[in-house]
């Protein structure tokens, strides 16, 4: 069977009680690791000591407290994200943990004397962390949304998703009503119009002894009863955290019997499948192991799920389990053609209600008016229902027509035609045939944005399949005898870099790595400040005799200086080649507000360095970052701005950026960008997204181009990649 990777809506209900015991825990620190798809933070708790909390938003999603020995070494350098939420949550109090309905959304509450934060956690879909101000608005998020429905995005009042039907809170009436305007079987109703996901839809078809594949229309009332029952106690488990949380191992002999699930988990214990809240039925064939709290077993389970996908099978001791992924992509695709197959048939469902009102006009309309007339008279739910009851006493058509009242929802239930259609009895005829109209659009929508998942599934699945044709012509060529003789040295100067499994890294920091900073295609060294405060210290510290400085006829821009020597050589006249003092000036006008502007070309000037000074003339002033400029000056007119960000591969594993004619000679792959809609975060990450596609090994991207580090090589303003 299939590993879990994400937590379900129960598995967040049952969590969310357990986390509860933390609040009141300072937060120390935040880290951000590798695709930005795993947070920690690090807190204090009186009772309880340290406390660290790992969110996970990538292909695994999950929020839970981890063991001090399962906490990840801390990354080396903390990204943007990462250093937002140190500012504004450090010595901050957790003081609230919440589940979004039922939907996959947690969210953490912090306050601290300057600021209120939330961080709300998505685990469902691509996956997000957004970061909320007091008051509800996006400080920061580690993927920007722009939705019909939704958005997400920095400075924007953040938009839950649309509230997903709560079955722990809905009383009996409203449960049998739901279960009845469904024509699928039990099983899928509670899997998806109750949202309790095949597993529990499952589980709770067990507890209440009712078939999974039993059509509705064939339920009886004491079949509605048993399954209201079974959720309903499932419900008071979850509120009360009345847990039994277990670890479920699949071994090679599943015909184990109800005493294997309590046996212990031991070197016998196979690979762990799941991790659930309460024990299940559902799983009584395997081998269980019992844990004191929930969020400890999925610690365990989520700790040990690489490993124990490793050994689950797929090729050599080294070879990449490149089967598992293709049966994974594979499952998600057939998931993904039902749930379209399913958002089809509700949409059909809906419009044809709509149709049906619009039908059976007169008959529908006769019972609004009645149900609206007598609430005018502030008639209770109770006596309407039961006027309509002894209607169908004396044959009247339209009484017979309902089925259910609720009072609570202000909703009238009908059987046209056999077909139920709930109506809000507020409204005429034509305004609920128009929600129904709208809610098959909205339906149609998500199908909409199922197809297009598909299609990313679809292009995962033939990725999976080309690194395992790859990696098998590789072992072929091996087997042949490939690389002996004279011909090995050749073959290691044209190293396939993109199409090796494993590339090791190579980094060493330099020290004008924290400046922009390329090298020319001559080999020159180009630096320029990220701000005012560096602006100045290359003017001060690292502006020498033979180099050239460089400057945008704009506001706003870099001080830009074309090294002639090192920063421990001697000065000395070098002939700097018109290449490197055209890159240069394309560096210059490419980092300026030339390209915040949108423009595509901009005036750079060129001077010696005995031409720049920070003394102003007299009555004059210089801003910070700012400086005087004497003499004749060198003009490049209308400079074309020009960026391309690369990856190299040797002899340094690294991000580098700047001019195309500059960045690709050294890089293994390149992206040209130009000024565009996508703010920097934004195309670093779609650049991030598009490296990793090109490489075999993505670990490797994960490792050396980060989105943060991509960022770094981006300039100002909003930007797009050239095709």
């Amino acid at each position: 069977m299939d590993q879990k990777r994400e937590l379900t809506s129960v598995d967040l209900a049952a969590l969310v009680g357990e986390l509860r015991r933390y609040e009141g825990a300072k937060l120390d620190k935040a880290y951000l690791y590798e695709d930005d798809e795993l947070l920690r933070l690090k807190l204090r708790d009186y009772d309880e000591g340290r406390v660290e909390l790992l969110i996970e938003v990538g292909e695994t999603k999950r929020a839970h407290v981890v063991a001090q020995e399962h906490v990840p070494d801390a990354p080396g350098r903390p990204p943007n994200f990462a250093m937002m939420l140190r500012n504004r949550l450090s010595g901050a109090d957790l003081v609230g943990v919440e589940q979004f309905e039922f939907d996959r959304i947690i969210q953490f509450h912090f306050e601290r004397e300057d600021n209120s934060t939330t961080v709300v956690a998505e685990l469902f879909g691509d996956g997000n962390v957004a970061v909320l101000d007091e008051h509800g608005e996006v400080v920061d998020c580690l993927e920007t949304i722009r939705l019909k429905s939704r958005t997400v995005a920095p400075g924007a009042t953040y938009e839950f998703p649309s509230a997903r039907f709560n079955p722990l809170t809905v009383d009996y009436e409203g449960f049998v009503a739901r279960l009845k305007q469904s024509d699928a079987d039990v099983v899928r109703t509670l899997a998806t119009q109750l949202n309790f996901g095949g597993l529990y839809g499952e589980e709770l078809c067990s507890r209440a002894g009712v078939e999974y594949n039993q059509a509705i229309e064939d339920t009886t009332e004491e079949e509605f009863e048993a399954l209201y029952d079974a959720v309903d106690g499932l419900a008071t488990q979850l509120r009360e955290s009345d847990l039994d949380p277990r670890v479920y191992y699949e071994t090679d002999d599943e015909d184990g019997d109800e005493g294997d699930a309590d046996k212990d988990n031991d070197d016998d214990s196979g690979r762990r499948v799941d991790a659930t809240p309460i024990s299940l039925e559902e799983y009584s064939h395997l081998r269980s192991e019992a844990f004191d709290t929930f969020t400890a077993a999925l610690d365990d389970y989520f700790y040990n799920f690489e490993s124990d996908a490793a050994e689950s099978g797929g090729g050599g001791r080294d070879r990449p389990d490149f089967e598992a992924e293709i049966n994974k992509y594979e499952h998600i695709i057939r998931q993904q053609q039902e749930a379209i197959d399913d958002f089809e048939a509700q949409a059909d469902a809906e419009r044809e209600k709509a149709e049906l009102l619009y039908a059976r006009y007169d008959l529908v309309a006769e019972i609004l008016s009645t149900v609206q007339g007598a609430r005018d008279e502030d008639v209770p739910w109770e006596d309407i229902e039961a006027k309509f009851e002894a209607g169908k006493e004396q044959g009247i058509p339209e009484a017979e027509a309902v089925v259910g009242l609720d009072g609570s929802e202000g909703t009238v239930t009908l059987q046209i035609d056999d077909t139920r259609v709930t109506v809000d009895a507020s409204m005429g005829v034509e305004k609920n045939a128009d929600l129904l109209y709208q809610e098959a659009k909205r339906v149609e929508g998500k199908k909409e944005g199922a197809q297009a998942a598909i299609e990313d599934t679809r292009e995962d699945l033939e990725d999976a399949k080309a690194r395992r044709d790859r990696w098998e012509a590789e072992d072929q060529g091996e087997e042949n005898g490939a690389g002996d003789g004279d011909d090995g040295d050749e073959e290691a100067e044209d190293v396939d870099w993109l199409g090796m499994n494993s590339i090791p890294v190579r980094q060493t920091e330099q020290w004008y790595e924290r400046f922009r900073w390329f090298h020319t295609s001559d080999g020159f060294l180009v630096i320029g400040g990220r701000n005012a405060d560096q602006n100045e210290e290359l003017v001060k510290k690292y502006l020498d005799n033979g180099d050239k400085v460089f400057h945008a006829q704009a506001h706003g821009g870099p001080i830009t200086v074309l090294k002639a020597t090192g920063p421990s050589e001697a000065a000395k006249d070098v002939d700097l080649p018109d290449t490197s003092l055209d890159q240069a000036a394309t560096f210059a006008v490419s980092y300026s507000s030339v390209w915040k502007d949108g423009k595509h070309a901009g005036d750079v000037y060129m001077v010696d360095p005995d031409q720049v000074s920070k003394t102003p003339e007299s009555g004059e002033y210089l801003e910070k970052g700012g400086f005087a400029v004497r003499g004749d000056r060198t003009y490049f007119r209308d400079q074309e701005v020009d960026v391309s960000v690369g990856i190299t591969c040797e002899d340094e594993t690294q991000v580098i950026g700047g001019p195309t004619p500059a960045i690709v000679p050294k890089a293994e792959t390149t992206i040209r960008v130009e000024p565009g809609q996508f703010a920097q975060n934004d195309i670093a990450k779609r650049l991030y997204r598009e490296f990793k596609t090109r490489f075999a090994d993505d670990s490797f991207v994960r490792k050396v181009a980060s989105p943060d580090r991509i960022q770094e090589f981006l300039p100002p303003g909003g930007s797009r990649s050239v095709e």
